[in-house]
């Protein structure tokens, strides 16, 4: 039965009086507190029930769910988190966050909450072996550190189980007033209007739903996403025609054999049989939690395979082990055509997923949340424009189109050449050689994986920009960039004086060539901060006196002189050219 058929038509009508999206007057919305009920509503049970009328309706309560929840949350937005799981999946994937991640755990505030919740030791090295064959082979080494691009990000990278990251978004998002979290309860249906949102929820094991009402919903509910499938929206999808097996184990004696190598956190293992796909471990914990991923023959099932020979095999020794957890996944590459229709949206693995090779998904997953979360924010406070939330989908799809081109199938098609072509039993000079160039490949992928918005409409870029994950870091400000941290005059940084609108950086400027941008921030309502300090030490290095940054970090402007009219420059990055 359409969980819709039983609303009463008189009573949405009378709730749509009562509580209309913002937008049919183009006044900004109250605060949840603020939101009246909006009358009662029969459910599809026949029981009569209060609806309540929210801004935002999040579907899915991982970690890309809680993040624009927390996003929206602390930007004084009304929403509703709706999570079928009652508690998250104790399954450590997800481990690692990038440098840009913990800006985003900065900025919420919780960062400190974060690196606390790590399992492994404070300071315990989080880098990658790579061996040929096996794990005790002769050619191995261990790669270069992604902290080349460190000093280009305001926080550390960091690496723990996405349990310990949703644990944390969890326990803050609860306790955020205008936040409303419904762990154990399941999207069933979505429907929208010109004037919002109806999405039909029901708590486990109840066969009645419940209908919010909302101006907005966001499908952040995984790579089976129920709004994506509902809202219409298609994906390509890549298929490798390849089953993965995914083993969490505890042993002491596996600890024990990888103390030939450095210290670190993963161990990949690269056979020539394994069509350039990894067999790899890498540690929950430090002494004998692992997780390990491997492909596996079509049609394996947890009983009919040896899944302790395989482990040995990549190990190249022999250790007892204890499994915690055995699973199955298909290879496949998977991106959304498009991540919005009409006042639904997509983020996160509902928009696009992968196999979890270089660390792209859940990182770029909540980049997908902090960059919806403001223009969400923006629209309903009234100062942003709808180009505003057509942005996100034209600036983050193409982003991860190349992710899943450029990073991860052109790379297990690089890896399966590479170890079809050379091989040190046929020719050990040549492999020797090769082998020893491919040592840097994490750290130069780490250089050059910068995403940028050049293209948006959104940034004021250079003629011809892209919006593409190939950059190159450069402390340099450039328009559609992410802005490097660099120390004020003051003792503090840049990063510690952003607000949560508009910064603009004024580097040896006087008072008049701000003062357009400040009187046009004002007549829009747009939240608006100036930074002032002299240019000179380590400020020099940005290259450019004036700067322009958006509530995500990245330029929106730039240039060393006042601009002919600021307001239409203010117009544009919010929205409303």
């Amino acid at each position: 039965m359409n969980p819709f058929m039983r609303v009463s038509d008189a009573l949405w009508a009378a709730s749509r009086r009562i509580g209309g999206p913002c937008f049919e007057t183009r006044t900004p919305c109250a605060p949840q507190h603020e939101v009246a009920a909006s009358g009662e509503r029969r459910l599809a049970g026949g029981v009569e029930s209060e609806m309540k009328k929210t801004q935002v309706i999040v579907v899915g309560g991982g970690p890309t769910g809680l993040a624009l929840a927390v996003t929206l949350g602390l930007r004084g937005i009304g929403c509703v988190l709706v999570e079928a799981r009652p508690a998250a999946h104790r399954i450590p994937k997800g481990q690692y966050l990038t440098h840009r991640s913990a800006e985003h755990f900065y900025f919420w505030g919780i960062v400190d909450k974060l690196r606390a919740a790590r399992v492994m030791p404070q300071g315990y090295p989080i880098g990658e072996i790579t061996a040929y064959d096996n794990l005790m082979h002769e050619f191995w080494y261990a790669q270069k550190s992604r902290d080349v691009v460190r000093d280009y990000y305001f926080q550390g990278n960091e690496r723990l189980p996405q349990y310990q990251t949703e644990a944390v978004l969890r326990d803050f998002a609860v306790n955020l007033p205008n936040v409303e979290v419904r762990f154990g309860w399941a999207a069933k249906a979505v429907e929208q209007d010109e004037g919002g949102v109806r999405v039909a929820v029901a708590k486990e094991g109840d066969s009645e739903n419940e209908v919010l009402e909302a101006d907005y919903v966001v499908g952040c509910d995984g790579p089976r996403s129920v709004i994506r499938e509902q809202i219409g929206i298609q994906r390509d999808v890549k298929e490798y025609d390849q089953l993965m097996v995914l083993a969490v184990l505890r042993s002491r004696e596996l600890h024990e054999g990888l103390k030939r190598f450095p210290e670190g956190a993963m161990f990949r293992v690269m056979h020539p049989d394994a069509k350039g796909y990894w067999k790899f471990f890498g540690r929950v914990d430090v002494g004998e939690g692992f997780f390990f991923h491997a492909p596996v023959p079509p049609n394996t099932t947890r009983d009919n395979f040896d899944f302790q020979g395989l482990l040995q095999e990549t190990a190249g020794f022999k250790f007892s082990c204890e499994f915690e957890h055995l699973g199955f996944w298909e290879m496949r590459v998977a991106v959304a055509d498009r991540y919005q229709v009409g006042r639904a949206f997509i983020a996160g693995d509902a928009a696009h997923s992968h196999p979890p090779y270089g660390g792209f998904g859940l990182n770029s997953s909540l980049e997908d949340a902090v960059n919806l979360g403001w223009k969400l924010a923006a629209r309903l406070q009234g100062w942003g424009g709808d180009a505003l939330l057509r942005s996100y989908s034209e600036e983050r799809r193409p982003i991860f189109h190349e992710i899943a081109e450029d990073f991860i199938a052109k790379r297990i098609k690089n890896d399966s050449e590479f170890y079809t072509q050379y091989n040190p039993s046929r020719d050990r000079a040549e492999f020797e050689q090769v082998w020893n160039a491919r040592q840097t490949d994490i750290a130069d992928r780490a250089q050059v994986y910068e995403p940028g918005y050049e293209g948006s409409p959104l940034v004021i870029g250079p003629p011809g920009g892209k919006t593409t994950a190939h950059g190159q870091h450069t402390f340099k400000a450039r328009s559609g960039h992410h802005l490097p941290p660099q120390p004020l005059s003051s003792g503090r940084n840049v990063f510690e004086e952003f607000g949560r609108g508009f910064t603009l950086l004024a580097f040896g400027m006087e008072d008049a060539a701000t003062s357009g941008f400040e009187r046009s921030a004002q007549a829009l309502n747009i939240p608006f901060k100036v930074v002032r300090d002299s240019y000179a030490d380590e400020r020099t290095k940005y290259e450019t006196r004036m700067i322009l940054v958006r509530p995500d970090q990245f330029v929106a402007w730039m240039g060393d002189t006042a601009p002919a009219d600021a307001d239409v420059i203010m117009r544009r990055v919010a929205g409303r050219a």
